[in-house]
């Protein structure tokens, strides 16, 4: 008798003192209207639908129009209603991650997806949508990072607490890039957000790119192209969640998402519904905030905490690297790895094109003496290069000009020296050493 009570004094006590609560008024497409709360919440707030028959449904308010909040679901809104009773949340949305979650995957509502049992939660909260460190207060960025991958490790130096964006068009090979790196990264964890990913490329991803030992020491976010806006958004939010979790344990976080371009698109669809003016591309004025809010969050923590090095994908439209989101996430990161069609058709991979491509942390990052090798490089390969069309006709003659005699003597081994099949690995030492080799430095 005692324990039952004991029992019913605990269910009590969880009950909250009191629940707000408004009613459904008008559903639009994915636009849902409520009266009766509306000075209660505010942008961002999340409320529960209640139907009489199914789950909660979760939304978040995205605006407001004349004394009505307008929501966004979280996922179908079958057996939703005029009337439906709409239960606001009291906590700003959170999530409570722990050390047990690597090696998980989990949706944008941080539950998981892999089979493998509950996860089992921390302590400490950490808001999805938090405010990046005070610049004051940020540590400058670290040491050079290694990547495991020759061209970046080498032409591309990526500094802890570093953000580089990685632009590519679709079927470039930017996916099994990213997963190389969260592979071989020397970072003491790597989260991984798959935005607006086909839904089967996750199990390709997972078991033959990133792989057991990549997984152990990761957390994978996921969010399926067919998911609803809210839920691709998020995921970003909580991919840059947990980064933050571990970089406040002061460790090394390498922090990919793929792809930024997925997360301005659901942006855009909630942007556009909530009656925002569109302005490039239709994309409304908010996604280009919300892409800065997203990416500032990365990068160098206070003191005692570690760094969040981010490599963000962006899947550039029609192959125009000009396009409205390169052109914001450029003007943000820290440095841009540039992938080519023309590269990857003929057969380079990683298709990176080296002379496009930049690293705003050199050429600090790395020593003289590899400097030196490195400015050798680009001078073989841009002489080459600006040659390449007579070298092709014949008409350019052996002994005209020694540099470029020596391009064309060395330019097929930097060539071969820039491909990297996926199960490979190299180290910053290594890879500075092999090029030097080959360009006879040393």
């Amino acid at each position: 008798m005692e324990r039952l009570a004991y029992q019913v004094a605990n269910i009590i006590s969880s009950i909250p003192e009191h629940e707000l609560y408004g009613r459904v008024t008008k559903i639009l497409g994915l636009l849902v209207e409520i009266d009766g709360i509306s000075e209660a919440l505010t942008i961002g707030a999340v409320v529960h639908l209640k139907p009489k028959n199914g789950e909660d449904i979760p939304c978040e308010v995205i605006g407001f129009r004349s004394g009505q909040a307008l929501l966004m679901p979280f996922g179908s809104l079958d057996g939703v209603g005029l009337g439906c009773v709409a239960v606001v949340q009291d906590s700003a949305p959170s999530i409570t991650p722990s050390d047990k979650w690597l090696g998980r995957v989990i949706n944008s509502l941080a539950e998981p997806i892999d089979g493998k049992g509950a996860l089992q939660q921390g302590t400490i909260p950490v808001l999805l949508k938090n405010k990046a460190p005070s610049p004051h207060a940020r540590q400058r960025v670290g040491h050079q990072l290694d990547l495991g991958v020759r061209a970046v490790n080498t032409f591309l130096a990526t500094c802890q607490g570093q953000r580089m964006g990685i632009f590519s068009g679709s079927g470039v090979g930017k996916s099994v890039l990213l997963s190389m790196m969260a592979r071989y990264t020397a970072a003491d964890v790597s989260i991984i957000g798959l935005v607006g990913e086909r839904g089967r490329e996750v199990q390709e991803f997972l078991q033959d790119d990133l792989g057991e030992e990549g997984l152990a020491r990761s957390v994978v976010v996921v969010a399926t192209g067919d998911e609803p806006a809210l839920m691709r958004r998020q995921a970003a939010y909580v991919t840059m969640a947990l980064a933050e979790y571990f970089r406040n344990q002061g460790k090394q976080v390498l922090c990919l998402i793929d792809s930024l371009t997925r997360f301005a698109m659901a942006q855009r669809e909630i942007g556009l519904s909530a009656g925002e003016p569109p302005t490039s591309k239709g994309y409304p004025p908010t996604t280009f905030g919300e892409l800065a809010r997203l990416l500032e969050r990365a990068g160098p923590g206070e003191k005692d905490q570690g760094s969040i090095t981010g490599l963000f994908s962006v899947l550039v439209e029609g192959d125009d690297h000009n396009e409205p989101i390169s052109d914001a996430v450029r003007g943000i990161v820290d440095g841009h790895i540039v992938m080519e069609r023309e590269i990857a058709d003929r057969g380079r991979f990683p298709a990176i094109n080296v002379l496009k491509s930049v690293s705003r942390s050199l050429p600090g990052a790395i020593t003289p003496e590899q400097n030196e090798i490195l400015r050798h490089a680009k001078k073989i390969i841009t002489t080459y290069e600006d040659m390449a069309e007579l070298i092709r006709l014949g008409a350019y003659r052996r002994g005209s000009d020694p540099l470029v005699d020596e391009a064309i003597l060395i330019y097929p081994k930097v060539e071969e020296f820039l491909r990297q099949n996926k199960e490979e690995c190299t180290g910053i030492e290594d890879g500075f050493k092999k090029l030097a080799d080959i360009l006879r430095i040393g």
